[in-house]
């Protein structure tokens, strides 16, 4: 059986930062992808391609990693579990289309379905990115969350910073994320469009949490060639290797404020 996340601790001192990947995931347990369209069986649009390669590099920097290994479409982990659960791809835990408003079922799930989704993945994920959390709060006081995602539209800016117009993060959290990436030239923008999903507004307001939403576009990392095909896109290109490069000089940056404060 897939485990529904991987725990990456880091391999240095820790930080009190925790990086984490709702998105990434692709596996579809293969009882759920019977019950998807024939198209939709072979290829599932809008995921967070390769985020997990793109930042693998944290842990050695102090960094926590926690990453989802289900696609989305099994359960959404950046909606809040509030009803309708099946439903709208922005709203519901359990998307009924597309973010193109295309149907994904052949055999819609049962009630009985829906709530076995989300009690084997979407609460077992939050009981653990709560945990740590908590466990980064009681070594360091504080914790900061960075929450990881990539998309294709509807801006063309390089980077998009979402803290719901301030209120899940501090100036000094965002200013470092922010400041990091435009020393190796990315065009970053704030709140634009993206201001930061459940998981960021969620655990951003909470006592001796921030969070910070980071949004990369797709052709900043991934080959923009492949991106119209109806296949996943590569990772193991030269366009990727160059973009990951650039990220780590991001990220040593990131890590190297956190550690000085």
């Amino acid at each position: 059986m897939t485990p529904i996340f991987k725990l990456i601790r880091p391999t240095v001192f820790p930080l009190p930062v925790l990086a984490n990947l709702p998105h990434s995931g692709l596996f579809v347990p293969e009882a759920i992808r019977g019950q998807l369209t024939a198209a939709h069986q072979t290829f599932l649009p809008h995921q967070d391609w390769h985020l997990d390669q793109l930042y693998n590099f944290l842990p050695a920097l102090g960094i926590t990693m926690l990453q989802a290994t289900h696609s989305r479409y099994v359960v959404d982990l950046n909606r809040s579990l509030k009803p309708p659960y099946f439903g709208n791809f922005w709203s519901s835990a359990i998307a009924e289309k597309t973010a193109f408003d295309v149907p994904l079922y052949q055999t819609k799930p049962s009630a009985q379905d829906i709530e076995q989704r989300l009690e084997d993945y979407y609460r077992p994920y939050h009981a653990e990115l709560k945990s740590q959390l908590n466990q980064l709060i009681e070594q360091f006081g504080q914790v900061y969350l960075l929450d990881l995602h990539s998309f294709y539209g509807p801006i063309t800016d390089d980077i998009c910073l979402g803290n719901a117009n301030g209120k899940t993060c501090s100036d000094f959290f965002i200013d470092t994320v922010d400041n990091a990436f435009a020393q190796v030239d990315f065009g970053v923008v704030r709140n634009k469009v993206f201001n930061g999903g459940y998981i960021t507004q969620h655990y951003g307001g909470l006592p001796k949490h921030e969070a910070l939403q980071v949004e990369v576009r797709y052709p900043v990392y991934l080959d923009e060639s492949q991106l119209a095909e109806s296949r996943v896109p590569d990772w193991q290109v030269p366009h990727f290797d160059q973009a990951k490069l650039r990220f780590k000089t991001v990220f040593a940056q990131i890590a190297e404020t956190f550690s000085e404060s």
